[in-house]
């Protein structure tokens, strides 16, 4: 704990409070406060490197992580310390081949994980996890390289502008099924060809300009540069009044 607490007031404690309480100033927010965001919402952030932020921005993004794996445990443990909160998730909880189910059992749970992540995810995230533009800046990051364990946390706890999924509103089994559907697709070949990052038609019509009528435009360049053209010639006797 004392560790935890020493990497805290060096890392954290300028945004965050010398106790985890969180500091505001005249233009706006520095940091929440941290009591009672539980041990899930520390390692979520510092395993995917949000946090520390390098600057301030309109949403911190993913990168690589500043501390070891022993760091983490040491400062998930005293935030965890500040308040009661979701604790760090086992892969009991997230990893679905945990859950003893029948092959069967295991098929249908992927399809109702497919079903809840079409009905409350895909609005930002995409159908296929791709991830997209939202408002103010912000937007929904990619799912296709989280790890299970982060994507669980994720979900059980909001961070940023995603809105929380407590166990109350999806079970564990749920967000367990919805991390199995999201590894499914990750295996699915492309049937329909080169997938444009499964962007939408955005990617499309861009594809086209770009490369379609790009292409067009240069093969007829092409076509008139290679074309046979007329010449005249002077006569060589020339003319006679």
């Amino acid at each position: 704990m004392q560790e935890g607490r020493e990497l805290f007031l060096v890392g954290c404690s300028f945004c965050h409070g010398q106790n985890g309480e969180g500091i505001n100033s005249d233009d706006g927010q520095y940091g929440p406060s941290l009591v009672g965001v539980g041990g899930a919402a520390a390692d979520f952030q510092l395993t995917t490197g949000r946090m520390p932020m390098q600057t301030p921005g309109q949403q911190a993004p993913s990168k690589t992580p500043v501390y070891s794996q022993d760091e983490i445990a040491a400062l998930t443990a005293y935030i965890s310390s500040l308040g009661a909160g979701p604790d760090v998730p086992t892969a009991a909880q997230y990893d679905i081949d945990k859950y003893g189910l029948s092959a069967d059992e295991r098929r249908q749970a992927v399809v109702d994980g497919g079903q809840l992540f079409l009905t409350n995810c895909t609005a930002c995230h995409n159908f296929d996890g791709s991830g997209g533009a939202m408002p103010w800046g912000k937007y929904a990051p990619s799912l296709k390289s989280t790890s299970k364990k982060n994507l669980y946390q994720a979900m059980l706890t909001g961070p940023q502008q995603m809105p929380v999924f407590s166990d109350e509103v999806l079970t564990s089994k749920d967000k367990a099924s919805i991390i199995a559907y999201l590894d499914s697709i990750g295996e699915e070949p492309q049937h329909g060809g080169f997938g444009l990052g499964g962007l939408g038609p955005v990617s499309e019509g861009m594809f086209a300009w770009l490369f379609g009528i790009g292409g067009l435009v240069g093969f007829a360049y092409w076509i008139a540069a290679h074309s046979t053209r007329s010449t005249k010639t002077k006569s060589s006797e020339g003319t006679q009044a």
